[in-house]
C-alpha cells in the first residue's frame, strides 16, 4: 500500500513538473542547405562545448533490397569502413589488379560449390578446394598492400568519438563526433568515401558478416524469433526479410553486386547530412560545398511498389529453440504520417511506458504472470506493425499471458481512457521527446531520421503536437480498428527437450562483437 502511495506521489509530480516544463512554445533552430547534386545539409548551432556531431544518412535499408542480395545495405556498413583509392593503402594501383583475380576466383569457387549441391551437376571437390587455397593466397596478397584501419584511427587521432554506423529496415546511417576544428577533416573523409569507396578485402569481410548473423540471429532465441515472426507477417513486403539478410544471399553475393547496389543508392540525392555543435553555419556551408558538391548525382531509386496485402486471418508459428519460452505479437498498422500511427505511439505508451503501465501494474507487478511486456508502434517508411514482446513467468504459459495481454486490449477498446492517465502519458512522451535531443548526436540522429522516412525533419515536431491532442475516444477506435485476430499475427519459442549427455569440458572461446 505505501509502494502504491510513493508510485502516485512520483507520478502526480512528474505531471506537474513536466506541465510547467512544456508550458512554452517549443523552437528548435535548424538552417537548411541544399547542394546542387541534391544533397541536403541541416544544421544546428549548440555552443556549449567547442564539439560537433555529424551524422550521414542514406535514405536506404533493408527494405530496398530484393532476393539474392538480401543483407546488402548492412554488408556495405562495414564494407565502408574499409577505405577510398586515398585511405586504407598505399598502392592503390597494385591492389585493383588482385582484386580483379579475387573476384574472378571467388565467381569460379561459387560455381563449383553450386555444381558440388546439385548431385546431377557432376561437381569437382579437389577442384574446389585449390580455388579456396587460391583464394585465401590472394588475399594473403592483398593485405601487403592495406593500411588496416586507417579510418578508424586518422579519427580517433584527432579526437574523435563515438565513430560507427548503423543500418535498419528504412535507412543507413554513419556517424562520428568530433572537436569542432576538425569539421574540415570529416567533410575530406566522408565526401572520398562517398563518392568512389573501395570494397577491398571483402569476401573476408562477407564471412565476417555472415558469422554476425550465426551469433546475433541463429543462435539467438529472440533474434531467431524476431526473423520467424516477421516472415510470418510479411507475405509480400520487404520489411519480412531480416536486415543482416539470409544467410544464403550472404554467402554469395558478389562485390559487383554490391558495388553497383552502392552506386545505386548511396548518391548525394539520396543522403542528408545533420551537423549539430560548435559552428558557423555558413563556414559549414562552403566546407560541405567545397568536399561534396562535385560528387555526381544517380537517378532517384524507385520506392518499393510491393504492398502487403490486407491480412484475413490470424497467423501463428511456433519456433522451437532450447531456451525459455517467448511470444511475439503484432498488428498491422499504417506507415509514419497517418493520423492512426500518433494515437498508436500513446497506446504503446500506456501499456508498456514504465512502472505505472497498464501491463506492468497488472500482470508483472499484480498477477505476476509475467517477466516483462512490452508494446512498440513505428513510424516508418510503410506500412508496419504494432508489436508487443512478452515473456512468462514461469510456471505460467505463454498461453496464459496471452489471454491476459489481449484482455488489456480490449479494455482500451470499451473503457475510455482516464484524463489522469492520458496526461501521464503525454507528459512521458514528452520527456522522451526532450531527452532525444538533448545530446548534438541523438538531435543529429531525430534530424536525419525523420527528414529521411517522412521528407522533412519538421515530422518530429508534428508528431510531438499530435501526440497531444489524442483523446480517450480516438484510442477506442484505433483499438477497435488494428486490433483484432484477423489482422493479428503470433509467434511464440517453444523449448525443445534435450536430453543431458555428459561432456568432456571444452573451454569457451573468446568471441569479438
Amino acid at each position: 500500500m505505501k509502494k502504491s502511495f510513493r508510485v502516485y506521489v512520483a507520478v502526480s509530480l512528474l505531471i506537474i513538473f513536466s506541465s510547467l516544463l512544456w508550458a512554452g512554445e517549443f523552437k528548435l533552430d535548424v538552417q537548411e542547405h541544399t547542394l546542387k547534386n541534391g544533397l541536403q545539409l541541416l544544421m544546428v548551432e549548440k555552443h556549449t562545448a567547442p564539439v560537433v556531431s555529424c551524422v550521414i544518412r542514406f535514405k536506404v535499408g533493408s527494405v530496398d533490397e530484393e532476393p539474392g542480395i538480401t543483407g546488402t545495405s548492412h554488408l556495405l556498413e562495414h564494407m565502408l569502413f574499409k577505405g577510398t583509392k586515398n585511405i586504407g593503402t598505399w598502392n592503390y594501383e597494385a591492389e585493383v589488379s588482385l582484386m580483379k583475380e579475387i573476384d574472378k576466383t571467388a565467381a569460379e569457387m561459387e560455381k563449383e560449390e553450386k555444381r558440388l549441391q546439385n548431385p546431377l551437376a557432376g561437381g569437382d571437390e579437389p577442384k574446389l578446394k585449390q580455388l579456396r587455397e587460391k583464394l585465401r593466397e590472394l588475399q594473403q596478397k592483398q593485405k601487403k598492400f592495406i593500411l588496416k584501419d586507417e579510418l578508424w584511427e586518422t579519427y580517433m587521432r584527432n579526437g574523435g568519438s563515438g565513430l560507427n554506423a548503423s543500418t535498419s529496415e528504412d535507412g543507413t546511417q554513419y556517424f562520428v563526433s568530433l572537436p569542432s576544428n576538425r569539421l574540415e577533416m570529416w567533410a575530406y573523409i566522408e565526401s572520398d568515401r562517398m563518392r568512389e569507396p573501395v570494397l577491398r578485402e571483402f569476401y573476408s569481410e562477407r564471412d565476417v558478416v555472415f558469422e554476425e548473423r550465426r551469433l546475433r540471429t541463429d543462435t539467438q532465441p529472440l533474434g531467431k524469433l524476431w526473423e520467424q515472426f516477421a516472415a510470418t507477417a510479411f507475405t509480400a513486403h520487404p520489411y519480412g526479410w531480416p536486415v543482416v539478410g539470409w544467410a544464403s544471399d550472404i554467402s554469395t553475393v558478389k562485390r559487383e553486386q554490391v558495388q553497383e547496389y552502392f552506386r545505386r543508392h548511396y548518391s548525394p540525392n539520396n543522403c542528408v547530412i545533420a551537423i549539430v555543435g560548435d559552428i558557423n553555419p555558413k563556414e559549414v556551408v562552403r566546407l560541405v560545398e567545397k568536399y561534396f558538391g562535385d560528387i555526381p548525382p544517380q537517378p532517384t531509386p524507385e520506392a518499393v511498389f510491393t504492398s502487403e496485402p490486407e491480412q484475413q486471418g490470424e497467423r501463428r508459428i511456433e519456433v522451437q529453440f532450447d531456451a525459455n519460452p517467448q511470444m511475439l505479437i503484432g498488428y498491422h498498422t499504417p506507415q509514419a504520417g497517418h493520423p492512426d500511427t500518433y494515437v498508436l505511439d500513446v497506446i504503446s505508451s500506456i501499456l508498456s511506458r514504465g512502472r505505472t503501465s497498464r501491463y506492468y501494474k497488472n500482470l508483472v507487478e499484480a498477477k505476476k504472470i509475467a517477466l516483462n511486456v512490452n508494446a512498440s508502434s513505428y513510424q516508418s517508411r510503410y506500412p508496419d506493425l504494432f508489436t508487443i514482446q512478452a515473456t512468462p513467468l514461469a510456471p505460467h504459459t505463454t498461453q496464459e499471458l496471452e489471454e491476459e495481454i489481449y484482455t488489456e486490449l480490449e479494455k482500451l477498446k470499451t473503457e475510455p481512457v482516464s484524463q489522469w492517465e492520458l496526461e501521464k502519458t503525454r507528459n512521458q512522451l514528452e520527456a522522451d521527446f526532450t531527452r532525444s535531443l538533448n545530446s548534438n548526436t541523438g538531435l543529429a540522429f531525430q534530424l536525419t531520421n525523420y527528414d529521411a522516412v517522412t521528407g522533412s525533419w519538421k515530422f518530429m515536431l508534428t508528431l510531438k503536437e499530435e501526440r497531444k491532442k489524442v483523446t480517450p475516444e480516438e484510442i477506442m477506435r484505433v483499438a477497435q480498428k488494428y486490433f483484432n485476430k484477423a489482422n493479428r499475427t503470433v509467434a511464440t519459442l517453444v523449448k525443445t527437450k534435450t536430453e543431458s549427455k555428459p561432456t568432456s569440458f571444452v573451454p569457451e572461446k573468446k568471441l569479438s562483437d
